[in-house]
């Protein structure tokens, strides 16, 4: 538990455009205090502190040793995600809490590591799945909440940026590096944990990217509910929201939402759903940060947030095999290679004392605190 009156003074790592964009977040908020700018680029670095109007804030290439310099107490990790792991390993065996960005690891394997890694050090390690803090989406579960058991949660998600870059040559540009939004907003709002994935990717003839840019996926989650994601990122015309279009289908009516607009309830009763003001990164942030104070575990803490990259790697898979793919056969394996990969004996010992994979995250899980809607 950190003091509840004075800001958090946090180290930022990573300079890049999205790196960039939480340095505005960071300097811009009274819960935290910036310390400094770490990058493997100090040339990058320094441009970023400069366009804050900050250039003599601290900059450096090891987290560790700069949070030690400047008196941080938690570390912002904005990294790419090849980076994650390390950057994460190191500051939580150092004793600093975590926030970062999505995904939470290159792969489910490191995902896991990192998991463990939080279990041997207990310190908290919180990933900024950004979306979970839109007020309308929280409005949109409290009306899925109406409608008794959901038989059918479905999105759409159709948008034709041109990037370029390195998603233009990725395998699953739309599965491996958007999906997880609408797949985490899926668990979320169905308060429901996935078991199955059947899932089609294809590239259109007119894609301007080499990978599969178009993919249907069919979830199973545990309480027989069905999550369908359909979605492009080569369609052009008539786009739908970054948050994708949604519509339920339940036992006492349907809801839907534009994604961009308040969604419709399932009826005409005048209701007022009161949902907390948080929302996107900086959402994220208020969240950690007073996760940090009251001492609790927030929504986004790394055992929570795992299952939703195990439904991209479920995905791509089924994807490959043309065949339906068991989440615990993914995790299952992906402990294997967790193990097979570790180099700290405490955290490899950690990943092979878990009875079962999904048993380790969702017993942490349940600790988490989720925003309620009030009525």
């Amino acid at each position: 538990m950190t003091d509840s009156t004075a800001p958090l003074p946090v180290v930022a790592v990573g300079a890049g455009s999205m790196g960039r964009a939480w340095l505005r977040v960071l300097t811009g908020s009274p819960e935290v205090a910036l310390t400094g700018i770490v990058d493997l680029d100090l040339d990058a670095a320094g441009a970023a502190a400069a366009e804050l109007g900050v250039p003599d804030l601290p900059v450096g290439t090891d987290t560790v040793a700069l949070a030690s310099a400047t008196g941080a107490r938690a570390v912002v990790d904005v990294t790419v995600p090849a980076a994650h792991h390390p950057v994460t390993t190191d500051a939580l065996f150092a004793g600093l809490p975590v926030l970062g960005e999505k995904p939470v690891a290159a792969t489910l394997a490191e995902a896991l590591s990192l998991v463990a890694a939080a279990e041997v050090t207990g310190t908290l390690f919180m990933v900024s799945q950004s979306r979970r803090w839109n007020p309308q989406l929280a409005r949109f579960r409290h009306h899925l909440g109406r409608l008794g058991a959901v038989g059918t949660l479905s999105v759409d998600f159709f948008k034709a940026p041109r990037f370029g870059g390195f998603r233009d040559q990725m395998a699953h540009p739309l599965l491996v590096d958007m999906a997880i939004h609408q797949f985490d907003m899926a668990r979320y709002l169905l308060g429901d944990e996935p078991v199955s994935v059947y899932c089609e990717a294809w590239n259109p003839p007119w894609s301007w990217y080499a990978g599969d840019a178009s993919a249907v996926a069919v979830f199973e989650f545990a309480g027989g509910s069905r999550f369908v994601f359909d979605g492009s990122w080569c369609a052009p015309g008539r786009e739908t929201s970054w948050n994708g279009a949604w519509h339920a289908s339940g036992e006492h009516g349907t809801t839907t939402w534009s994604g961009d607009d308040d969604p419709v309830p399932p009826d005409t009763a005048a209701e007022v759903v009161e949902v907390p003001d948080h929302d996107g990164i900086a959402g994220s942030l208020a969240i950690f940060v007073d996760a940090l104070r009251r001492g609790v575990v927030p929504s986004g803490e790394v055992h929570e947030n795992v299952l939703s990259l195990a439904m991209v790697e479920a995905a791509v898979e089924s994807a490959g095999t043309g065949r339906r793919v068991l989440l615990d056969d993914v995790l299952d394996r992906g402990r294997e290679q967790a193990v097979r990969e570790e180099h700290r004996a405490d955290v490899r010992s950690v990943l092979q004392g878990w009875p079962s994979v999904r048993e380790a995250l969702l017993c942490a899980a349940g600790e988490t605190s989720h925003p309620t809607p009030r009525d």
